[in-house]
């Protein structure tokens, strides 16, 4: 009798132990399908940056429309995000991932063969709305379907293939634009299309978990409503404030790095040379934010790294030499991808799986916003002649608030749903 006991207990715990491999093979392929999808959309928003400065040169822009170019695209990532986020509450966030990747997998390839500013900028909207979607639906989709003990950690190696696709943008910006253009840099990016097909037979066989159409009885607007309920109205307003100013900031900084470094007397092809070496130290922002989430928790983890982004975006505006200006251009790259990192596996956790695309959507919408600002100050600030160091000491001011958020209205999740 103890035998059998024994031999039953021995089977259940092998078939427990295969459980758990399972599991955890099942959401560490989940995590690469979407890891590079996640790629795929920081390829292009890095390479716009490299865009927008070859384009304003063949089309003669000034630097207010220049600056519109980024704007249109954070306006169709945050209607995108918003829209598109809140469908993966209605409907199943698979499906929507796929959509978005569509979306601006193919837009991309047509701007490519536009010679327009204007039909540019419709396109630029079009293919923002699907970038808006996708980043907050791939968050969720993975934090859903990850492990408890490792999900932070997981949202933010997730996070971590924006880098992969930033140092891919930078070196086909750095290796191609100058010599073959921007188009054909543009009609690279497009054939991510073909991975939305791999993209959907992966997404279902990793993806089992994911609620379904769990807010189908819900309208759009009782949503909203539960994101402002007394449990959840301080994390929404909280989570609003830190994404404006994040991605008002980074939209801001990023998106004119190599036009700044052109206006400070270097040539096209050695300031994407520049910042192709910043992009480098996003993967080891990425990866200490990664094990620092799990050690210290969410909220320690992006204030540091917020805090440590203020105090290199004042360090880059006040460089007078190109040592302290890579220096301080890397330690950006750094902290600032960290705390984007750490800012999606903290934004899903605020809230139950009923509103989580919707409020996770919301606020990335709302971040967006300052996504659309941010290009077009620093595009009118440089037209009026305003110093660099001023314009960056705005970017510190606008991290410090974040900073501010999360430190005094934050809770910490770690160990929360």
């Amino acid at each position: 009798m103890m035998a059998v006991v024994y031999n039953n207990t021995i089977k259940c715990l092998d078939t427990y132990k295969w459980g758990v491999v399972l599991q955890q093979a099942s959401y560490r392929k989940l995590l690469a399908s979407a890891g590079f999808a996640w790629l795929f959309d920081a390829m292009d928003v890095g390479m716009l940056s490299f865009v927008i400065t070859a384009v304003t040169k063949e089309w003669q822009l000034s630097s207010s429309q220049a600056g519109l170019i980024g704007s249109i695209s954070s306006l169709g990532m945050a209607v995108g995000a918003i829209l598109l986020g809140s469908l993966a509450d209605r409907y199943s966030r698979q499906s929507i991932l796929i959509l978005s990747l569509l979306m601006f997998s193919i837009f991309n390839g047509i701007s490519a063969f536009v010679s327009s500013y204007l039909a540019f900028l419709v396109l630029r909207f079009l293919i923002g709305c699907g970038l808006g979607g996708e980043l907050p639906v791939a968050s969720t989709l993975v934090s859903e379907n990850a492990p408890k003990a490792v999900r932070g950690r997981t949202v933010v190696l997730l996070e971590s293939f924006w880098a992969g696709g930033w140092l891919i943008a930078a070196l086909i910006s750095y290796l191609l634009i100058p010599k073959y253009g921007w188009r054909v840099a543009l009609i690279l990016t497009s054939f991510t299309a073909l991975y939305a097909l791999f993209l959907r037979s992966s997404l279902k066989r990793h993806a089992p978990h994911s609620p379904k159409a769990v807010a189908k009885h819900l309208s759009f607007a009782e949503r909203l409503s539960l994101l402002f309920n007394n449990e959840h109205r301080q994390a929404t307003l909280m989570l609003w404030v830190v994404w404006f100013m994040v991605v008002f900031s980074y939209y801001g900084m990023f998106l004119w790095l190599p036009s700044v470094l052109v206006l400070r007397g270097y040539t096209i092809v050695q300031s994407f040379g520049y910042v192709l070496l910043m992009t480098l130290a996003q993967l080891p922002g990425y990866f200490v934010a990664a094990w620092l989430i799990e050690k210290w928790g969410r909220k320690s983890t992006l204030v540091l790294f917020l805090l440590g982004t203020a105090v290199a975006a004042i360090a880059f505006g006040w460089a007078n030499s190109l040592v302290i200006l890579l220096g301080s251009g890397i330690a950006l790259s750094f902290f600032n991808l960290g705390a984007w990192g750490a800012l999606y596996a903290y934004s899903p956790e605020q809230y139950p799986a009923l509103v989580r695309g919707t409020g996770t959507g919301m606020a990335s919408g709302i971040g967006r916003i300052g996504g659309i600002l941010g290009p077009i100050l620093v595009g009118y600030l440089l037209q009026v002649k305003v110093p660099i160091t001023l314009i960056f000491m705005i970017f510190f001011v606008a991290i410090i608030i974040a900073a501010g958020a999360v430190y005094w209205f934050g809770v910490e999740t770690k160990e929360v749903n």
